[in-house]
């Protein structure tokens, strides 16, 4: 019997391996001109460099933290106004909600619990990660770069507010219920799938992202303001790591830049030193 768990593990491989098909074939190298002499094929050239921007695997790390940090943005008020009223009218409807979704012997739940679980996750996202590093496929190497860096920034934000937070679960497991991490790994990949190849692969993505958030209620893991919360935080990281990640490599004004501003008061004296990279 094929189970969900392992639809919802084929769906997202199918879903970012159809990338490359999304991006479009390679164009054929134009014909030499009638009577020319075509230049001998060389075995050893490695053809024209890859130009992958700021996603390398050298500013990995740098990349991460800017990723982080970037969460802090006026780019993100609006969605993070939106989502934080949504999960506050849910929070309304908590425990009807769970009344009358909640079923926690169900196949349906059971299933995308193991199949969207953050380790079966986050293993299909470094595998995936790993071809994008050996594919010539420009949309599909920064995807995958993006959506490992968003499931490990997801990850860090989602289990700080679970601590913060320490909300018990509906079902009384343990105390962290708030906000739901498959919930939000699902809408952090799917943020960044949507960026990068538009609605014809968000529209899918984020489909399976909300079966999956469905799926919590299910098995009475999560309350609705649980997962409408983790809906909010995986979106806003997703595009985040977008956005951050697909900045230009050098600064318009031509690269890094030192400035500093005198700080003069009538009792402070100072100086201010400000970085643009």
């Amino acid at each position: 019997m094929f189970r969900p768990s392992r639809l919802v593990v084929a769906a997202l491989t199918l879903l970012v391996s159809a990338g490359t098909v999304f991006a479009g074939a390679p164009q054929a190298p134009a014909a030499p001109a009638a009577g020319s002499t075509p230049p001998p094929a060389l075995a050893s050239d490695p053809g024209p460099p890859r130009q992958d921007g700021r996603r390398t695997m050298g500013r990995f790390v740098p990349n991460l933290f800017r990723g982080t940090i970037g969460i802090v943005s006026t780019d993100n008020v609006k969605p993070l106004i939106i989502g934080g009223a949504a999960t506050g009218i849910g929070s309304i409807f908590d425990d009807d909600v769970a009344d009358a979704i909640a079923d926690p012997s169900h196949e349906f739940g059971k299933s995308f619990e193991s199949g969207a679980s953050p380790a079966v996750i986050g293993g299909v996202v470094a595998v995936l990660f790993a071809t994008g590093r050996t594919v010539d496929g420009p949309r599909y190497r920064a995807m995958t770069y993006d959506w490992m860096h968003a499931f490990l920034i997801n990850a860090g934000y989602t289990t700080l507010l679970k601590e913060v937070v320490h909300r018990e679960r509906p079902n009384g497991e343990d105390h962290l219920s708030f906000p739901s991490g498959h919930a939000s790994n699902a809408f952090a990949l799917a943020a960044v799938a949507e960026r990068h190849y538009g609605w014809k692969a968000g529209l899918p993505a984020y489909t399976l992202a909300s079966l999956v958030a469905v799926s919590r209620l299910q098995r009475n893991k999560h309350y609705l303001s649980d997962v409408m919360a983790g809906a909010t935080l995986g979106y806003i990281v997703g595009r985040t790591v977008v956005r951050v990640n697909g900045k230009p490599l050098v600064a318009p004004h031509g690269g890094s830049r030192l400035s500093l501003s005198p700080v003069i008061g009538r009792r402070t004296r100072g100086l201010v030193a400000r970085v643009e990279f």
